[in-house]
């Protein structure tokens, strides 16, 4: 007998609820529910309906939990597999997924208490799925106030105010917390406040000096003075087991890798925390699941201008130069400084940091034999790192990792991987035959032997394609990848693919936008403070990323809020309103 009863919805949610407690994942939540279709009223002729009564009320669950309309949740279906198994329609690909005219016309076909019912459960879902972290809150829309007269409804202005506002204390709870200087709990500041310090430095693009003396100034009892900032902050970057606080000059000695190796892990250690919860605030959405996903890997730089030579003729450096600090060319000028690998999702994908790697290269001022990091390490931490979150079909990387180690750590990963050579006089030849060729403008070069070990590691495909970029040598651009076989006609689709690369140059301009001003050679100031602002922009990536789910904007359109905005309101107005 048919109820249409409230209690039927309360039974939904119940199972929901027990089914939230092991399931990591709206969507395994959905596809196990039992839903009681003998308690609803579905008008529809089930001998001629595509679709069941239980397919078409788990789809209208799961809209309704995510606020998608009709049209956007028939889009989604279109295009997502995942969706397609979670409410386990009997069809055999995307093609046959429901339409909006399906959804529409199944709903229409429910009767008025069914319909009251599918929405009751649906929020009651909602609720218990962000309670038991199935699903993020933000990914929840925003329930109106039935008591609100319809002059009170709200603009998009003012959701849009009230979204980010709310994304942004989101934002804040997930990386204070993992960031922690291990002071007396007695302390002045707290560590939040020691952090909120250094989200005002880098929307100001001040200093730890500017930043307080602006607080003694203003009588600001938030706000600590320079001495105390720096010392917090090299805190966060000592290794907990250390008996007492090293000194500059433990980090200068001609052995201190092993003690900048260990300020890497205990900074990086709070960085993957954080990360894995950026990560897990859009689940729910998942995005990484049916797209395909692609990183880029590249180096920047933090330019130290401090001279490294007592006596450059006689080749004297001086003393104490920092350990870390290594050379860099940059439009054909040698320059000094600190330089950082990250790795980055790029593509269709909110751009976010996965890893940040410190990077010591010889310098011509050091002695013959000085410590380094190889790139191949550098490359294999980094993808170690974004392996823990993120599935990953491919990894793009500057001219500059041009190495058969790199080539080779990442083809025994079972992933692509795509580069520019840096020069390429041995192919001449190859150039002048496509420029002798009456058709063609491309070409490759099929199997070609990258060795690892004194053997043949595995072949990969030279393209030769034209270019008129500034960073080419000549009017040919070379590409590698280890793909298996490119045709000539494939070589443009490949090229595109590595143009996604250029987001992490859009990221790198921002991280820098951030890093507070310091003159300090302490190692664990300078890692620290990139790592603090590679976070920042991480966290200003999900508030967009989130803020463009709820509002039904395309991931890959301009920010809704600028970079400066978020840090400002990251560090600033919170504090205050809680």
């Amino acid at each position: 007998m048919v109820r249409d009863d409230p209690a039927v919805a309360e039974s939904i949610v119940v199972h929901a609820e027990s089914l939230c407690q092991h399931e990591d994942h709206l969507w395994d939540v959905i596809k196990q529910l039992s839903i009681p279709v003998a308690s609803l009223t579905d008008e529809r002729d089930q001998t001629k309906a595509d679709f069941e009564t239980e397919e078409m009320v788990k789809s209208h669950l799961f809209m309704r939990i995510r606020g998608f309309s009709q049209n956007e949740f028939a889009e989604q279906l279109s295009t997502r597999s995942n969706l397609i198994k979670s409410v386990e329609f009997d069809v055999n690909s995307l093609d046959a997924a429901p339409s909006q005219q399906d959804l529409s016309y199944a709903w229409c076909n429910f009767s008025d208490d069914t319909q009251k019912i599918i929405e009751a459960a649906a929020e009651g879902i909602g609720q218990a799925a962000v309670e038991h972290n199935v699903i993020s809150e933000a990914l929840v829309p925003v329930l109106p106030d039935e008591e609100a007269d319809e002059d009170d409804v709200q603009t998009d202005k003012e959701y849009q105010k009230q979204k980010a506002t709310k994304l942004i204390r989101l934002a804040r709870r997930h990386v204070l917390p993992e960031f922690e200087t291990g002071r007396a709990v007695h302390r002045t500041y707290s560590d939040e406040a020691i952090l909120d310090m250094f989200a005002r430095i880098c929307a100001n693009k001040g200093s730890a000096h500017s930043e307080g003396e602006y607080g003694w100034l203003t009588d600001d009892d938030l706000t600590c003075d320079d001495e105390t900032f720096l010392r917090a902050i090299k805190l966060i970057a000592t290794p907990e087991d250390d008996d007492a606080q090293p000194s500059l000059s433990d980090y200068d000695e001609a052995d201190a890798m092993p003690k900048i190796d260990r300020i890497r892990d205990a900074l990086m250690e709070s960085f993957d925390a954080a990360t894995e919860n950026v990560i897990n605030s859009i689940r729910g959405d998942d995005p990484f699941e049916d797209r395909k996903t692609i990183a880029a890997i590249d180096i920047t730089h933090e330019q130290y201008h401090v001279w490294p030579w007592e006596d450059k003729d006689a080749g004297t450096p001086k003393s104490g130069f920092p350990r870390m600090v290594s050379g860099y060319k940059k439009d054909d000028e040698y320059l000094r400084g600190y330089k950082y690998a990250t790795i980055t999702l790029v593509g269709d994908n909110a751009p976010i940091i996965l890893g940040v790697e410190p990077v010591k290269e010889n310098s011509k001022w050091e002695p013959d034999g000085s410590p380094s990091y190889s790139k191949g390490d550098i490359v294999a931490r980094l993808l170690d790192k974004a392996e823990r979150f993120v599935d990953f079909d491919e990894v793009l990387l500057d001219r500059g990792f041009y190495s058969n180690a790199v080539y080779a750590e990442i083809d025994d990963r079972d992933l692509l991987y795509t580069s520019p050579v840096p020069k390429y006089e041995d192919d001449y030849t190859a150039i002048k035959n496509i420029e002798a060729h009456d058709d063609a403008d491309a070409a490759v070069k099929d199997d070609v032997p990258f060795g690892q070990d004194g053997e043949v590691h595995h072949t990969a495909e030279f393209l030769y394609t034209p270019t008129t970029s500034d960073d080419a040598d000549g009017n040919y651009a070379v590409f590698v990848t280890n793909r298996d076989r490119v045709e000539p006609e494939e070589i443009d689709k490949v090229c595109n693919t590595y143009d996604r690369r250029w987001d992490i140059e859009s990221q790198f301009k921002s991280v820098k936008g951030f890093l507070p001003k310091t003159s300090s050679k302490d190692y664990r100031i300078r890692l620290c403070k990139f790592v603090l602002a590679s976070l920042i922009y991480n966290l200003w990536r999900l508030t967009d990323y989130l803020l463009k789910v709820a509002m039904d904007e395309d991931i890959r359109s301009p920010p809704v809020i600028t970079a400066k905005t978020f840090v400002r309101a990251l560090g600033e107005f919170l504090r205050d309103i809680g």
